[in-house]
């Protein structure tokens, strides 16, 4: 019976910031699992949950260099997350909020414990659950900042918050919150901690999924190819606001 060959890569690309047209230029932790996933080469590969590669692409891009060489081991653990489970997103907001909130200013405190207990009550709807409980690890979190969470819980009331109306690109900007939080903590070692967020969120995430029995090899690395512009596979690699200048919204 013949076998397919799928030739390894000629080199390794060197993990920087910001986007690469090729792995000859550099890579983000993103392009890299796109590499070594066999994809077209780009920083939105199928192979991972879009938020967790949101969440890597943040932090290759506010880690330092020496930081984010540690980050290399992780890449391949992205390959195969993918899932429509609408917890999925939740799971890893509230992970990176978790890491982040501790650390964070007390400006993003407030924002970062608003989106702990808003996943928090929108998983316990998801599963069932009493909205009143909290995981160990939330209750742990918001004990170490508790103005934070008075004013959290506050806000919830007055603005009239339920888990039914939490929008997804909520998700997203709680995770960026949380990234850009830690970044900016005026702490001894973001790098360490920034690692951390990023290895938490991927641990949310769950066990990866089986691969299908009828999956085919995977596609030949052909690191010379020009990587295609469509809109989807663009994203800008710029250091915005917690929120983009813009409110959370739930």
């Amino acid at each position: 019976m013949a076998h397919g060959i799928v030739s390894g890569p000629d080199f390794v690309p060197v993990l920087s910031r910001g986007k690469h047209r090729n792995p000859r230029r550099g890579a983000c932790f993103m392009e890299f699992a796109s590499y070594l996933a066999g994809e077209r080469w780009s920083d939105h590969p199928a192979c991972t949950h879009p938020l967790l590669a949101e969440v890597a692409r943040l932090v290759n891009d506010h880690i330092s260099d020496r930081g984010r060489t540690a980050l290399v081991p992780l890449v391949p653990s992205v390959i195969g997350l993918t899932s429509t489970d609408p917890d999925v997103d939740l799971r890893i907001a509230l992970a990176c909020a978790s890491v982040a909130l501790p650390v964070a200013s007390a400006e993003r405190q407030r924002l970062l414990a608003l989106g702990v207990l808003t996943c928090e009550r929108a998983l316990a709807e998801l599963e069932g659950r009493p909205h009143s409980g909290l995981s160990e690890r939330s209750r742990q979190v918001l004990d170490e900042a508790p103005d934070a969470e008075q004013w959290a819980r506050r806000f919830m009331r007055t603005a009239g918050v339920r888990a039914t109306t939490l929008r997804p690109r909520a998700a997203r900007r709680v995770a960026r919150c949380a990234v850009e939080g830690v970044a900016l903590a005026c702490i001894p070692d973001p790098d360490t901690v920034l690692h951390e967020l990023l290895s938490t969120a991927i641990d949310a995430f769950g066990p990866v999924p089986a691969t299908p029995a009828n999956a085919g090899p995977p596609t030949q690395v052909r690191p010379g190819t020009p990587r295609d512009q469509d809109a989807d596979a663009v994203a800008r690699h710029t250091s915005e606001g917690a929120f983009g200048g813009r409110p959370i919204t739930f």
